[in-house]
């Protein structure tokens, strides 16, 4: 997922290298019907990028998802949620 982001914010020239570019995230298993299943995976990206481009990368962010292979081979069996934390370039 992480990967598709990246990929879709190089498409409008957004810079996504490790020190700006990073994802915390969480998932959960739980016992259903006796076998451990992943049921929820939660993903908060951190982007630091100039003022000036947030609103490409909101446009990308609302976009990423639906070209994601993992997260399109898993949807309707893995609840995914993702946010992003927009941080301003340190200067």
């Amino acid at each position: 997922m992480m990967g598709t982001l990246a990929t879709v914010l190089a498409g409008k020239k957004i810079a996504t290298p490790e020190s700006r570019y990073w994802a915390e995230v969480e998932g959960d298993i739980e016992n259903v019907n006796n076998v451990l299943k992943i049921t929820r995976i939660r993903v908060k990206y951190h982007l630091q990028v100039a003022e000036d481009r947030k609103q490409d990368v909101q446009e990308s962010f609302a976009a990423y998802l639906v070209r994601c292979p993992a997260a399109q081979s898993v949807i309707g069996c893995i609840d995914i949620r993702d946010e992003l934390a927009l941080e301003n370039l340190p200067a």
